[in-house]
């Protein structure tokens, strides 16, 4: 069944790698959207990591040993600062590959965990399609 021309939302989720913006070449070349649709549109997504998820800490209390619980603002600003330039940096490269087409993309960034956000944002997309590179990891380095 060749659903392709009849889709009205395909979301493509990128983190940066090489076989995620793979993914979206693939998605731009190999998909059509629903031309009876104008509001029709491949969604890409990043999920940005929550800061406790990237400092691997909570960022409210001071990583290093002090006393728990004392509050430093500055140590999550300096994350949060961090991961919006790496962001930046992969919306960058998704717009140089989707700039030159002639199809409607948005783009969308959340933060969490991206196994939960990108599902919810399928889910709240009411999105027709996801799509994903792979990274075709054998079950020894699973």
């Amino acid at each position: 069944m060749d659903v392709s021309g009849s889709l009205t939302c395909v979301v493509v989720a990128v983190d940066g790698s090489e076989v995620s913006m793979e993914a979206l070449k693939w998605a731009l070349d190999n998909l059509k959207l629903s031309s009876s649709s104008s509001d029709s549109s491949f969604v890409v997504l990043h999920v940005q990591p929550s800061p406790s998820i990237a400092a691997g800490v909570s960022p409210g209390t001071i990583p290093f040993g002090g006393p728990s619980g004392v509050e430093v603002p500055a140590f999550a600003a300096a994350i949060e600062q961090h991961q919006k330039r790496i962001t930046d940096a992969i919306l960058e490269h998704a717009r140089q590959i989707y700039a030159d087409r002639s199809v409607n993309v948005k783009t969308q960034v959340v933060v969490g965990d991206p196994k939960d956000k990108i599902c919810e944002t399928v889910e709240s997309l009411n999105a027709d399609l996801l799509v994903l590179g792979s990274r075709a990891y054998g079950p020894i380095k699973r």
